[in-house]
């Protein structure tokens, strides 16, 4: 038999001086140099352990002169929590030797049978059983310190039943819940009613194909009922054939806020230069055609006949370029100052999107619409989302005929842009730099869009803004 060379620090307790010179050989035979420490009975063990506190194993006789049993045990346990403990005894009770085990035990041999390689076997087991269920403890404190002192809102749910099961405190504190009523929230609870739709077709995704989230935006709830914005960072785990989910959410709403504002100022500085040049266009560039034209009248009575055509030529070109300009500087600078709708705008930017007459246009407002006050900025971000959409289409759908729906209705506008193009599959549209800026244009509105598309079955824009 190989010896084994570590040092053990073994404490043997036990009043028979024959069982305890028979282990004390067992002992010398398959360790090297075992540091041993003897008692005869549970008070002289128990001050042996409080003076060394470090020993590798106890091998304990169950029945000792001050102490035995179920007393025994339960005062050994509470004595020496993290030590082996090995019960050596005369009696072979299968039951007692079960509960004892359960309650802590590490072994349970039979002095009758005892032999050097078995006792080998039950010290080296219980000492790595003991490394293990340390490491494990150890390893769940860790767990629970990161997640409990994160900084970030942290929760963990039940991927079937939606159910909330573990929180941490920044979870609690940023939405005004207390552990007790968090634990009995459904996640569905922290999202706003529309955007729970969404959610729950995420959620079968999820279910089917384990997708981590990274980065993903969504809107929550406080308990008060306050909105805020979230990045979320969430991943699938097993425990006992069960699935859950983890959950950081980190509150973006301040930050949002200072994007939207810088986005704001960005577009505003764009809009503001717009008008300048659409200005500029219409009322010098144009104002000089138009000179040209009263110049070239006065002309006219010298003209030979021979010199007309080329006049008339020369009036019918400035004249287009006048209208050119016109439609150019409206389509740059629409004047929802003045006594402009968006109805009246859009059709005018269709008439100048269209002037070959290539699509079959229909627009429709419904009547609300129509007549509805809209806010200058949002009639500004549809023109321009319009603008950006029917740039996308001119350039890539191969459209014949184009259909634009706008309907407001319980203070909520919608807007439809449909073509009957060559479409494409729709696996990140809105990566694009055209779709980037509606998306802006949308998020500075508060609102959500949807593009639907496949090959061969064009194109539609879903637009919803909140009133």
């Amino acid at each position: 038999m190989l010896i084994d060379n570590k040092d053990y620090k073994i404490l043997v307790i036990e009043d028979n001086p024959g069982d305890f010179i028979l282990i004390e050989e067992y002992l010398h035979e398959i360790i090297q140099a075992p540091v041993i420490a003897h008692a005869n009975d549970f008070k002289s063990g128990s001050s042996l352990i409080q003076d060394t506190k470090t020993f590798d194993v106890i091998l304990l006789d169950l029945t000792l002169p001050d102490l035995s049993g179920q007393e025994l045990i339960t005062a050994m346990l509470e004595l020496a929590p993290h030590c082996p403990i090995i019960i050596l005894t005369g009696y072979s009770d299968i039951s007692l030797s079960i509960t004892y085990i359960s309650q802590g035990i590490s072994d349970y041999l039979i002095k009758d049978d005892l032999n050097a390689s078995m006792l080998y076997k039950s010290i080296i087991y219980s000492i790595e059983r003991r490394n293990i269920i340390e490491e494990l403890t150890h390893s769940k404190k860790r767990y629970s310190d990161l997640f409990q002192l994160s900084t970030q809102p942290m929760w963990v749910y039940d991927l079937e039943s939606l159910k909330i099961i573990q929180v941490n405190k920044a979870a609690t504190s940023l939405y005004g819940y207390t552990q007790e009523e968090f634990l009995n929230l459904s996640i569905l609870q922290l999202r706003p009613e529309e955007d729970i739709p969404r959610f729950l077709e995420m959620i079968n995704q999820i279910r089917t194909s384990d997708i981590s989230l990274n980065n993903a935006k969504f809107r929550h709830l406080k308990k008060s009922g306050e909105q805020i914005d979230v990045e979320v960072y969430s991943s699938s785990f097993v425990i006992d054939e069960s699935r859950y989910r983890s959950v950081i959410a980190i509150d973006v709403t301040e930050r949002n806020l200072n994007e939207q504002k810088i986005l704001k100022t960005i577009i505003k500085t764009q809009e503001d230069e717009r008008y300048e040049i659409g200005g500029e266009l219409h009322d010098n560039v144009g104002q000089i055609l138009v000179s040209s034209l009263i110049n070239m009248g006065m002309l006219k009575k010298h003209l030979t006949p021979s010199g007309q055509k080329w006049f008339d030529d020369c009036k019918e070109n400035i004249n287009s370029a006048i209208k050119e300009i016109r439609d150019l500087s409206h389509r740059i600078a629409p004047k929802f100052f003045d006594d402009t709708t968006l109805f009246e705008a859009t059709k005018r930017l269709f008439a100048s999107f269209n002037a070959d007459s290539r699509f079959i246009v229909d627009i429709n407002f419904d009547d609300e619409a129509k007549k509805y006050p809209l806010r200058i900025e949002i009639q500004l971000h549809l023109y321009r989302i319009l603008q950006e959409q029917l740039k996308n289409i001119l350039k890539h759908a191969d459209a014949t005929s184009l259909e634009l729906n706008i309907s407001i209705n319980n203070n909520w506008l919608f807007m439809t842009l449909q073509d009957d193009g060559v479409g494409f599959e729709k696996a990140n549209p809105k990566s694009g730099i055209g779709f980037a800026n509606i998306n802006r244009r949308v998020d500075l509105l508060g609102g959500t869009f949807i593009i639907k598309s496949s090959i061969g079955n064009g194109c539609m824009l879903e637009v919803k803004i909140p009133l």
